[in-house]
């Protein structure tokens, strides 16, 4: 096995062997990719509300039909069989199970995941489940959605009825993807579903999320009857400062974006700093007596989200202020108590989504998480770029090539790689997405994909980064792009 950190400057390493047991896998999120929304008794969530509503979504775009996995679900676990995809990160959809949020589970949507877990186990594919990706049913959203402290008993709930149906089959419990995005981007900034703009909101759902996750653990460890890891997903922030107010410019980011999560989910407490800084927004006392106890469950693996870099400075509260954190522009911010920094643009290349290629800040992350927490290991649990991808047919039949999403992959993977060889316990690498999907605010204007979706047919494609994602798993060594 070949491990070391010195090669390519830009990270375009090839030939490096990842160590045996390397999970290689992809991932997707319910609402991005599975169309049916009124099929089988599922019942609305937030998302199919926000996107219904006008000027919310780029080009009115809808996830109502998606990349239609419901429909292909057969066809799309045979392709994940032939990349030899070790795993699959999926989201199971809370208001396909339970349409209201509460109350009788609906077996017809609990039936499509049993297929889905089956399908996986038969084609020798780990299945890693997420309970939350973003889309809480609409009816817990009209009693306060997270800000109401009763959604996360509501969430313990359904943790406790997945854990019962497929607690013998699934290899990696997720609890959330993203909290930071559900809570700031929810209720801070109104980019995303349910498009709230209101910082002591955010704040809140931010501790309510923290504690839904701590409640599901507990009862998923009740009912579950294999050996699985339990796990939470986080999109950590990769934040460098700039000028002489740089340093506090990162504290203050740093704490919103990573250490209010960080804090009570492996240390038990929420750091002063942050309720300092948010003081004059909440007081924070609906974080109550033993919560953080809850919330600091043991996990077996941290998820970590990566795919660009901050900048921040302190704003000179004269020039206009800029705002590139790489989220769409909103009513709101997603930084409450944060308003003397400004997010400063980047050098480029950037990806289609306008954020900048940098493999260097997920070997920073990786590693800075290891020296912190050495004893919690990670897991990368998406990773991958938007391009503009064309579908060309050629004599042996369609194709799409996409050598800038090979190389963003080659690098990234190359980062990893030097992770691992600065001792860093790195499990495994989910490449994000499988397939094209919903892109959120942005709809189907940005393909994430390595298996290229036409949306009026639903043909599926691979992509080339599909193909060279395929040699790497199957060899377990960097191919050259």
């Amino acid at each position: 096995m070949t491990l070391s950190h010195q090669g390519d400057p830009d990270y375009r390493d090839s030939g490096l062997k990842f160590p045996d047991g390397f999970i290689f896998g992809s991932a997707t999120a319910a609402y991005q990719i599975e169309g049916a929304v009124a099929e089988d008794g599922r019942g609305p969530s937030i998302w199919d509300t926000f996107s219904h509503t006008p000027g919310t979504i780029l080009n009115g775009d809808t996830g109502d039909k998606a990349s239609d996995h419901y429909h292909h679900l057969e066809e799309d676990l045979d392709l994940m069989q032939r990349l030899g995809l070790h795993a699959y990160r999926f989201s199971i959809s809370w208001s396909r199970i339970q349409p209201s949020g509460r109350g009788p589970v609906n077996e017809k949507g609990l039936a499509f995941y049993e297929r889905l877990v089956d399908g996986l186990l038969a084609r020798g594919i780990r299945p890693i489940a997420t309970l939350y990706h973003w889309d809480l049913p609409q009816a817990l959203e009209d009693e306060g959605g997270w800000t109401n402290r009763e959604t996360a008993y509501a969430f313990a709930e359904y943790a406790r009825i997945m854990g019962s149906a497929l607690g013998d089959r699934i290899d990696t419990w997720t609890t959330l993807n993203e909290p930071w995005c559900s809570a700031y981007l929810g209720y801070g900034s109104g980019a995303h579903a349910p498009g709230h703009t209101d910082g002591a909101e955010a704040l809140t759902a931010v501790h309510h999320l923290n504690l839904a996750h701590g409640l599901a653990i507990t009862e998923l460890r009740k009912v579950v009857t294999n050996d699985p890891d339990f796990s939470i997903t986080l999109n950590l922030h990769v934040v460098r400062g700039e000028g002489p107010g740089g340093p506090e410019a990162v504290r203050q980011i740093d704490g919103l974006g990573n250490r209010v999560f960080l804090g009570p989910l492996l240390t038990g407490a929420y750091p002063a700093d942050v309720l300092a800084d948010t003081a004059g927004i909440t007081d924070w006392s609906f974080v109550r007596p033993g919560d953080t106890e809850i919330i600091r469950q043991p996990i077996d693996v941290l998820g970590v989200n990566y795919y660009s870099t901050n900048l921040v400075r302190l704003w000179d509260g004269e020039n206009p202020r800029q705002s590139a954190d790489g989220h769409k522009d909103a009513e709101g911010t997603p930084w409450p108590g944060a308003d003397r920094v400004e997010f400063v643009q980047q050098a480029g290349p950037y990806t289609d989504m306008g954020w900048n290629i940098e493999p260097a800040g997920l070997e920073e992350l990786l590693v800075s998480l290891s020296e912190e927490y050495p004893d919690q290991p990670l897991m990368i649990t998406e990773n991958g770029a938007a391009f503009p991808d064309t579908l060309v047919q050629e004599a042996d039949g369609a194709a799409v090539h996409d050598p800038l999403r090979t190389d963003y992959l080659q690098r990234h993977f190359t980062a990893a790689h030097r992770a691992l060889a600065r001792g860093v316990d790195l499990r495994g690498y989910q490449v994000w997405s499988f397939m094209d999907n919903f892109e959120w605010a942005y709809g189907y204007s940005k393909r994430f994909g390595i298996v290229y979706v036409d949306y009026d047919t639903e043909v599926r494609t691979p992509k080339d980064s599909a193909l060279w994602y395929a040699k790497l798993v199957a060899t377990g060594i960097i191919p050259a792009a």
